[in-house]
């Protein structure tokens, strides 16, 4: 036979000694009131006082073995609610921590769209700045024209520039040739007068 474990010795020491009242105490007296009765040389009216005795003493015993049985079915009953509690317990905190997790998940998605609707609002502020493709033709075109009109000018002006170039080259050709005659008749002057004065000497 196995060694016996004690919660095997404590199960049956329960049984028997009930909610602690003694009751091992009683069935070691009715034990000794058992053996003194089958032994006892006395009358039949003595033997069946004890006998009732130990029949009040065993049902006692019974009764107390009974109420033992019903708490240790309680106990049982709460150990396995405990359990299924205990079980309850660790499901709620893995579901607590899912969702922890996904909440951290969910924290992390709404920074990034909070952090790319700042960069939206700010490119769109920037935007906002510029004109929109509409403005922005007219604004060339109306740039396309002015300088149209500055190259005009710039011909206009290179034209004249170019007039007055050779106005000017004519005026000093003009000039030039006013000069070579002015030189030429005071040249003539001079011989004139040089040839006249040997003449007005002799007379």
């Amino acid at each position: 036979m196995g060694a016996v474990t004690d919660d095997e010795v404590i199960r049956k020491r329960l049984l028997i000694d009930g909610d602690g009242a003694g009751d091992d105490r009683k069935i070691n007296l009715l034990l000794k009131s058992f053996t003194k009765w089958c032994n006892s040389p006395g009358t039949p009216e003595e033997g069946f006082t004890q006998y009732q005795r130990m029949l009040g003493t065993l049902a006692q015993c019974e009764f107390s073995m009974g109420k033992t049985l019903m708490v240790y079915d309680m106990n049982l009953r709460e150990m396995e609610n405990y359990e299924k509690i205990y079980t309850d317990i660790e499901q709620n905190i893995t579901s607590a921590h899912e969702k922890i997790t996904e909440c951290k998940k969910e924290i992390q998605r709404a920074k990034r769209i909070r952090k790319n609707r700042q960069e939206y609002d700010a490119l769109a502020k920037v935007i906002q700045q510029h004109p929109d493709r509409h403005e922005t033709l007219k604004q060339l075109e109306a740039l396309d024209k002015e300088l149209q009109q500055l190259s005009r000018i710039k011909e206009n002006v290179d034209a004249k520039l170019e007039l007055r170039k050779k106005q000017f080259h004519v005026l000093l050709s003009t000039i030039q040739e006013l000069q070579q005659t002015l030189d030429n008749d005071e040249k003539s002057d001079n011989d004139d007068n040089n040839m006249g004065s040997p003449a007005g000497n002799d007379e």
